[in-house]
């Protein structure tokens, strides 16, 4: 009984990463096709590409586990996704890029620290697979905040000159 019950824990927490990560792979397309800014706009479609990936890898050994996803889980993440995006209501849309930006950073981050959650569980009860596998995406997503953490200066300072420019005018 004592197995099944830690088993349970991997497959709740191995749901909830898929649902984080559909959630985020819907967010990633939205953001691929806004801003002014071509080279972000490719970074967030590189990384909804590398998402969908990490989604199967992760579906993959839930059926390993004999688990499917949630679609209730699914279904929730969704539908807290839009929250985020009310913080950028009423900026202008040269600092789309930068909001979207700094957005995703704080999404990687939270799945950095997601997947520290997942390993450290999984490490502790001996389930050296999905161990093996959350720090696999963490660092995944560890080398991606890095990637958007380096656009946000460039980009806000370019906000910064669009809106001032505007002003000028």
């Amino acid at each position: 009984m004592a197995d099944r019950n830690i088993q349970d824990i991997i497959v709740r927490y191995l749901q909830d990463a898929i649902a984080a990560e559909n959630s985020f792979e819907s967010q990633l397309e939205g953001f691929s096709k806004e801003g002014d800014d071509p080279a972000v706009r490719q970074l967030f479609e590189q990384h909804r590409r590398e998402t969908r990936v990490q989604i199967e890898r992760l579906t993959s050994r839930l059926h390993e586990l004999g688990e499917s996803p949630s679609g209730m889980k699914s279904f929730m993440a969704h539908l807290f996704s839009f929250a985020p995006k009310t913080a950028s209501l009423g900026h202008e849309e040269s600092e789309r890029t930068t909001q979207n930006l700094m957005m995703a950073y704080a999404v990687e981050n939270s799945e950095v620290a997601m997947y520290e959650s997942l390993a450290t569980v999984a490490e502790t009860v001996g389930d050296h697979q999905t161990a093996l596998l959350a720090r696999d995406i963490q660092k995944e997503e560890q080398r991606t905040a890095e990637k958007v953490w380096n656009f946000i200066a460039p980009s806000a300072r370019r906000s910064l000159e669009k809106l001032t420019a505007d002003i000028i005018r």
